[in-house]
């Protein structure tokens, strides 16, 4: 048994690895009841799914951004609460999200030891219950993971009908793009939609490089300054890239989280202010969605 994953308190105990003393001891943290990991390991989304999947192990399986989270496609916040499916009745709790359905088998995957709803149906699930931003980044998230239509997820909802926000659907896949290639990448793309500005071309080649967002025609780059390129390598890298697009005419507009997070209208300002200097038009602001 590792006890830097997920394992369950009594089976420990059971097998004579721990003591009932040791597992109230400051070497390991309960994570839920029964529950527990080493007290050093550090807790994310991931990490938490998993200690929830064994409450439901063998009935149920891990759904919405816990399902992303073990299938790779990374669209929840970190601090967001683990979810299991299950068909018999269980309490939410701080950490911990419990949605009682009884998932069909061909709508379940297996991560490893752990069962999850497939890309479709968590795609689905979280595409009817968020707001709209989040739901089209979820949707892009799997579908670029998963090489998915975002019109697969309405067609999804016809074997769910009269699912709560289901009808909010095709709204969802019209602004969806498989072509994201990250949750930020598509808060910056759904800013520049509400404001009115023609929509980019994702992941277009210049060269070696691929730029996240452009507009050819003007040879204009926009794309996201995350924490990955803070690292010595990755910035000399990013420095012969820009040196690369300078030389070929192009001009980069980067954005950090805190205005793609909460400023998407200044991000969206200063591409429309970009594009009216090369004489690209836009229509009229609408509203951004809450």
């Amino acid at each position: 048994m590792n006890l830097c994953r997920p394992f369950r308190g009594t089976r420990a105990v059971a097998s004579g690895i721990l003591t009932p003393k040791m597992l109230r001891g400051p070497r390991l943290r309960r994570l839920f009841r029964d529950v527990y990991v080493c007290a050093d390991v550090e807790v994310d989304l991931a990490l938490r799914s998993e200690a929830a999947y064994l409450l439901v192990e063998g009935t149920g399986v891990l759904g919405g951004y816990s399902a992303a989270e073990l299938l790779g496609a990374s669209c929840g916040p970190e601090d967001a609460p683990a979810e299991v499916v299950s068909p018999t009745r269980m309490r939410s709790r701080p950490g911990l999200l419990v949605r009682e359905e009884a998932v069909p088998p061909g709508e379940r995957w297996r991560v490893g030891e752990v069962r999850v709803t497939s890309p479709l149906h968590t795609a689905f699930r979280l595409a009817c219950r968020l707001p709209l931003v989040e739901a089209v980044v979820a949707v892009d998230a799997l579908a670029h993971r998963f090489s998915l239509d975002p019109w697969d997820v309405v067609r999804f909802g016809y074997r769910h009908l009269g699912a709560p926000g289901s009808a909010r659907l095709p709204d969802v896949a019209r602004l969806a793009h498989p072509l994201a290639e990250s949750p930020m990448e598509t808060r910056i793309r759904l800013a520049i939609a509400f404001d009115g500005l023609p929509p980019p071309v994702l992941q277009h080649p210049v060269g070696a490089y691929d730029l996240d967002m452009a507009y050819p025609d003007v040879l204009l780059a926009v794309e996201y300054d995350g924490r990955e390129h803070r690292t010595p390598e990755r910035a000399r890298r990013d420095l012969a890239r820009q040196a690369y697009l300078s030389s070929a005419g192009w001009t980069v507009l980067r954005f950090g989280a805190a205005d793609v997070l909460h400023r998407p209208r200044t991000v969206a300002a200063a591409v429309r202010r970009a594009l009216a200097a090369r004489g690209v038009t836009a229509a009229a602001r609408t509203a951004m969605p809450r």
